[in-house]
C-alpha cells in the first residue's frame, strides 16, 4: 500500500488564506449590493411620502414628513429583520437557540 501524501503545512495555510480572502470578498460584494438596494428603497419611500402623504399635510410641515419617513423606514427595517431571523431559525442557521 502506497503511503498517503499529505499537503505541506504551507499549502494548507495558503488554501486557508485564499478561502478567508474569498469569504471577505463575498461579504464585501454582498454588503455593497445591500447598500445599493437600501438606497433604491430610500428613494422609493421618499417619493411615496412626497407624492402621497406630504400634499395632505399643511405647508411648512417638512419635519412631520421626515418623521413619517423615519417611521416607515423603521417599520420596514424591523419587519424585514424579524422575517429574516425567523427564516434563519427555520432553516437551522442559528445553532444558539
Amino acid at each position: 500500500m502506497a503511503p498517503k501524501i499529505q499537503p505541506s503545512k504551507e499549502k494548507q495555510s495558503d488554501k486557508k488564506l485564499h478561502r478567508e480572502i474569498l469569504k471577505q470578498m463575498v461579504t464585501l460584494v454582498t454588503s455593497g449590493f445591500g447598500l445599493v438596494a437600501a438606497l433604491a428603497w430610500n428613494n422609493v419611500i421618499q417619493e411615496l411620502v412626497n407624492t402621497h402623504i406630504k400634499p395632505y399635510l399643511p405647508k411648512g410641515s417638512g419635519l412631520v414628513s421626515l418623521f413619517l419617513y423615519a417611521i416607515i423606514i423603521t417599520i420596514l427595517a424591523v419587519s424585514v429583520t424579524y422575517q429574516m431571523t425567523k427564516l434563519l431559525k427555520r432553516i437551522g442557521g442559528d445553532k444558539n437557540d
